[in-house]
């Protein structure tokens, strides 16, 4: 993989502001840092749960590979920027200014903005992050740019869904939702009031969107900008669950990102705004129309950024660490092409407690690379979520012949059991 070269100034530090622990950041960025030389300081409403994280990916690493020589977890209200900023400017006040200030959480983008702007350190536009974490906002900017017009409504909490004027069937979606969490396709009058009705009881006071269904072929497309030049790095094709919910599946590295579609979406990001770090877009192809589905202004996540590395050989998270540091990117990127890479998802069919699952895999036959990771462990207890909080597991087949990949896959689920009980 190519290497990245420390950067000029390491000692100031990295603030990273993330909620729950998440491979993306235990696995990707933090080691990155340590590769650049930056300590960090990790400020979480939920300290125990990445101490956790954390110990337990050492443990596994026994050592070998870099870990942050410096990592404080720091309990902090992140998703108050105000207690954001208040808690970096009395760390600064002891051990001096930051480097940066970065987030790969979907819920933090807005307020990792406001604090890197308030200390004059590079960062994302917090409109930006802002319009993209407000699926209604971003329906009304994108409409207001002229590049795409979805049919969509804004309910706040108190309204009556009626009268909508959106045709069925349609996607009902809280505004600021992750994850494909309460989101569900609706089939008429009745069907919208029930799941209104769900969704408000478990979210009290929760705005909801509902905008037309975009049917088409599934993509993301994963980009990395400077705020000056923007890289359409990869291009996953997505297969989702059926009807009502939306969870992903299985998800296919493209040979590169298909045009026209990579165009039209990269002009819709910059009539958003985005162009800064990492960006992770869904969107529908209809006949090679781009629709955006959802723009999640961080890196992609459920490993695939992990992979990704790994199949573009590019050193992904130290490159877009490079980008809150203030650096540019180089005008081209060397990836890597023609690695191909399936992601399958094992996803509970039931709630209860998972009674059998195969421990975690690594190995290479044929020429695919079989890498399986358990998500969940054996003897736990969960309920049926209908998000990516069900999956049990994840395997990560990587070679150069996709028809290889789908049998090993195959193979390995049909020798594999996962059983969960009541």
């Amino acid at each position: 993989m190519n290497e990245a070269a420390p950067p000029n100034d390491a000692c100031a530090g990295l603030i990273v502001l993330a909620r729950n622990p998440t491979d993306s950041v235990t696995e990707g960025f933090l080691p990155a840092a340590a590769r650049l030389g930056l300590p960090v300081a990790l400020l979480t409403d939920q300290p125990d749960a990445h101490r956790e994280a954390y110990g337990r990916y050492a443990r596994e690493r026994g050592g070998d590979g870099p870990l942050p020589g410096e990592l404080d977890i720091v309990p902090c209200d992140v998703l108050d920027f105000r207690a954001v900023i208040a808690r970096i400017a009395a760390r600064t006040s002891r051990v001096g200014a930051p480097a940066a200030v970065f987030t790969n959480s979907d819920h933090l983008q807005v307020q990792a903005a406001l604090a890197a702007d308030y200390f004059g350190l590079p960062g994302k536009d917090w409109r930006a992050a802002f319009r993209t974490k407000n699926k209604a906002e971003l329906r009304r900017a994108l409409a207001a740019a002229g590049l795409d017009a979805v049919r969509s409504a804004e309910l706040a909490p108190d309204d009556d869904p009626d009268g909508h004027g959106i045709p069925y069937p349609c996607v009902l979606k809280p505004r600021e939702g992750v994850a494909g969490e309460d989101v569900f396709l609706v089939a008429d009058d009745a069907e919208l009031a029930a799941r209104c009705r769900e969704i408000r009881a478990r979210r009290p006071g929760a705005a909801l969107v509902l905008e037309e269904y975009l049917d088409g072929t599934l993509h993301t497309l994963e980009t990395l900008g400077d705020g000056h030049t923007l890289h359409p790095l990869a291009s996953f094709r997505t297969d989702i669950s059926p009807p009502p919910h939306f969870i992903e599946e299985r998800l296919r590295l493209l040979p590169e990102p298909p045009r026209p579609a990579t165009d039209q979406v990269l002009a819709q990001l910059r009539a958003l705004g985005v162009g800064f770090g990492a960006c992770h877009t869904e969107y529908a192809d209809q006949g090679g129309r781009a629709r955006i589905i959802e723009v999640n202004y961080r890196a992609i996540g459920d490993q695939c950024d992990l992979v990704l590395a790994e199949a573009l050989d590019l050193p992904l998270f130290e490159l877009i660490l490079r980008t809150h540091l203030g650096e540019r990117l180089p005008r081209t990127l060397e990836a890597r092409r023609g690695v191909r890479v399936r992601m399958e998802y094992v996803c509970a069919g039931r709630d209860g407690v998972l009674k059998a699952a195969p421990d975690a895999h690594l190995g290479e036959a044929d020429g695919v690379r079989l890498d399986y990771r358990p998500l969940r462990e054996v003897g736990e207890r969960h309920p049926l979520y209908r998000t990516n909080r069900d999956f049990l597991g994840v395997l990560r087949a990587t070679g150069r012949d996709e028809e290889r990949i789908d049998a090993a896959v195959r193979e390995f689920l049909a020798a594999h059991r996962w059983e969960i009980v009541p």
